[in-house]
């Protein structure tokens, strides 16, 4: 088994060049965990099913479990390690703590990352338009609403509002 042949790419990973070199029947998201050691992606389903493994592929939410490895080649692949900079949370990352929108922890990077991408797309989106953007990522803990409220905080910050979270987004009704 040892002499398995293997394929190399150049992509950008969350801003940085990358080579790798993998097996060629990996999907994305075995390179990143297994090969780049980028563990925030989970494995969930791996059917395409749940969203757990939500990568940004050029900005656009894809399943890495359903991404061949191989067709990244000069691609931009961003990851939930990628999110913060400067030492500095993202705001999503910042209010899903805020409102405890995260709670077992698993499904959160692919939310994360999907809400990011709907922010650079749409910086005011309805609640409707949240649910939407969301509607492929599965969360078995939090009932999802204050992953709405946080989505929702966030984008306020991000448009540079002076938000703060509410008494019943902290606390519930």
């Amino acid at each position: 088994m040892g002499n398995e042949s293997k394929a190399m790419i150049a992509f950008t990973v969350n801003g940085e060049s990358a080579e790798v070199a993998f097996a060629p029947h990996k999907m994305l998201l075995e390179v990143l965990r297994e090969d780049l050691g980028l563990t925030g992606t989970k494995h969930g389903c791996e059917l395409g099913e749940c969203g757990t493994c939500t990568v940004l592929l050029d900005g656009t939410p894809v399943l890495s479990c359903l991404v061949l490895g191989l067709a990244c080649a000069g691609h931009d692949v961003g990851t939930v390690e990628g999110m913060a900079s400067a030492g500095k949370l993202h705001p999503l990352q910042e209010t899903f703590a805020d409102l405890g929108a995260a709670q077992c922890g698993y499904c959160t990077p692919a939310f994360l990352l999907t809400a990011q991408a709907l922010l650079a797309g749409n910086p005011q989106p309805t609640r409707d338009e949240i649910k939407d953007a969301l509607a492929g990522n599965l969360c078995r803990c939090t009932g999802y609403i204050k992953i709405y409220e946080a989505v929702e905080l966030a984008a306020a910050r991000m448009r540079g509002e002076s938000a703060e979270p509410t008494r019943e987004s902290l606390y519930g009704a």
